[in-house]
């Protein structure tokens, strides 16, 4: 074979050492790389050893020094389990007021939005033919009376038969039987307040021919009100017959209050919630029926001892917290109950006194060294003495 052209020569030695020196540049970055910039083991991202985790001003994360946390001394406080539903307003007492006959009105005694007494006129309509009969049968009264009187003393002298004279006893009492029809369907022209209360908007106007599908006016009695509302139906054992509710509506700055004093016996099915009415109180007269209230309802009120809901650690099967024994680091499991949106209920695990952790859970592991850097305090309550969380924290430093 002949010899290779010299310009392929030179292009493979070109090629070579190309080749030679990115072999050289990739492991002279990699020493330089391990030596200079990987981090040992127990140096911080800074390049310093023992430094603190960021946000957690104090100690080492899982390191030798202690971790500064805020703290909380377990204490008992009045916890409230409270549903809050939603509700109307009802009036104590209402009807709508339609004629039992047609008629025209003759007389239209409603003012409105004016109170009135029970069993005042509010409407009356023509009876002059009813009131003509009323006199024809109380005439034949007289007469049927008259011929009853003597026909009983010719009974008594043998002059008639018992039968005639039951005949003659008979239409007398069918005259009376009239009388009554009669003197039923004269009332049935008369409307009458049937409780006292306020009188609304009226539909009618004096000599209007009305029918009994005519609605008049409505009468509504707000003196005192009725509230109805539901809860769903696991809370149905706690809500009895005298439980206090509170409620606010739309348009008025305050609280009001009223009192349980009916339940629906059975459940809805189709919404699974008990109905309840309570009574309230409407003195004022700021609160119409009809109204949208934003109800609150009391099933539970007991001291109970809490912790603010942060320092709980939920797990798979339970909840745990870390409590603060002799500067260490203590997880101890326990049972919840009530909750609200600053504390939880904790009915097993923890005693009154107890020093839990409420910051810095995420770099506690357990005996781990905990120094405290503040005592935090619930919303409204008196502020714990550093001396009685060191009560449970002595070594602390």
């Amino acid at each position: 074979m002949g010899a290779i052209p010299r310009p392929i020569q030179l292009t493979i030695s070109v090629k070579r050492w190309i080749a030679i020196i990115l072999v050289v540049l990739v492991l002279g970055g990699i020493i330089y790389y391990n030596k200079f910039y990987k981090k040992q083991p127990g140096e911080s991202a800074g390049g310093g050893r023992g430094g603190a985790p960021s946000g957690q001003g104090g100690g080492r994360a899982g390191g030798g020094g202690p971790t500064a946390v805020n703290v909380f001394v377990v204490t008992s406080q009045n916890l409230k389990d409270e549903v809050v539903a939603t509700g109307s307003l009802l009036a104590s007492e209402q009807v709508d007021i339609y004629p039992e006959i047609s008629g025209r009105i003759v007389q239209l005694n409603i003012q409105e939005g004016r109170a009135v007494k029970q069993g005042t006129l509010l409407v009356k309509l023509y009876d002059g033919d009813l009131q003509a009969q009323l006199l024809k049968l109380r005439s034949l009264e007289e007469n049927n009376r008259r011929i009853e009187e003597r026909n009983k003393q010719l009974l008594q002298r043998g002059g008639i038969s018992q039968q005639e004279y039951d005949i003659i006893v008979t239409n007398l009492k069918g005259t009376l039987a009239d009388i009554e029809v009669t003197k039923a369907a004269l009332r049935r022209t008369e409307i009458q307040a049937p409780f006292s209360g306020t009188i609304g908007l009226r539909n009618v106007s004096l000599g209007a021919v009305v029918s009994p599908n005519t609605l008049i006016a409505r009468l509504q009695q707000t003196n005192s009100m009725k509230l109805d509302f539901s809860v769903p139906e696991k809370y149905s054992p706690s809500v009895k017959v005298g439980s206090v509710i509170s409620f606010q509506v739309d348009g008025l700055d305050k609280t009001f209050n009223g009192s349980v004093y009916a339940i629906e016996p059975g459940v809805e099915e189709a919404t699974r919630n008990l109905r309840i009415r309570a009574r309230v109180a409407n003195n004022t007269s700021s609160l119409r029926p009809g109204t949208f209230a934003k109800v609150s309802l009391v099933i539970n009120n007991s001291q109970a001892l809490v912790v603010p809901t942060q320092s709980v650690i939920p797990q798979t099967r339970g909840s745990q917290v870390v409590v603060i024994e002799n500067g260490k680091a203590v997880f101890k499991d326990v049972k919840i109950g009530l909750r609200n949106a600053s504390v939880v209920e904790i009915t097993q695990g923890l005693q009154k006194g107890d020093t839990v952790a409420t910051t810095g859970l995420i770099f506690l592991r357990p005996e781990a060294p905990v120094k405290v850097a503040k005592i935090d305090r619930l919303t409204g309550q008196k502020q714990p003495e550093q001396g009685s969380a060191a009560g449970n924290s002595a070594s602390m430093n």
